[in-house]
Formats: C-alpha cells, structure tokens, sequence
C-alpha cells in the first residue's frame, strides 16, 4: 500500500508542478486551486509513504516519477 501511496504522491507532484505553471503567478484562480490541493497531496502521500519506507529510497521515487511525469507532459 505505502508504494502505490508514493506513486500516487509522485504523480501529483507534477500535477501541482503543471499547474503552477498555467497558475501564471496564482493570477489564474482554478490552476492555483489544483496547484494547492495537489502540493497537499503529494506531501502528505510522502509523508504516509516513510512511515514504512526509508526516506532516501521515498524521496528518490517521488522526485523520479514527479520529474519523468512532468518531463513527458511537456514533450
């Protein structure tokens, strides 16, 4: 369960990464929206995920996955 937690995080990672792009500095209020509840997301998905996991090993899949999300949304 503590993995699918941390990829779920790190998926929203980069939906708040994506969306504080279109926020367009928080001028835009729905993209500001979906930035705050996805920041919120992805760190408590984190922080459920090292309750069990080692947080090198966490932190390094949820930055991964955030990074390779975001990288392919913008290809």
């Amino acid at each position: 369960m503590d993995w699918i937690v941390l990829v779920a995080s790190g998926l929203m990672e980069s939906v708040w990464a994506l969306a504080l792009d279109q926020s367009e500095g928080f001028t835009h209020p729905l993209p500001t929206i979906v930035f705050i509840i996805g920041l919120l997301c992805s760190m408590l998905g984190l922080g459920y995920a090292t309750k069990t996991l080692p947080i090198g090993i966490a932190y390094a899949v949820w930055t991964g996955i955030g990074v390779v999300a975001t990288a392919l949304y913008g290809v």
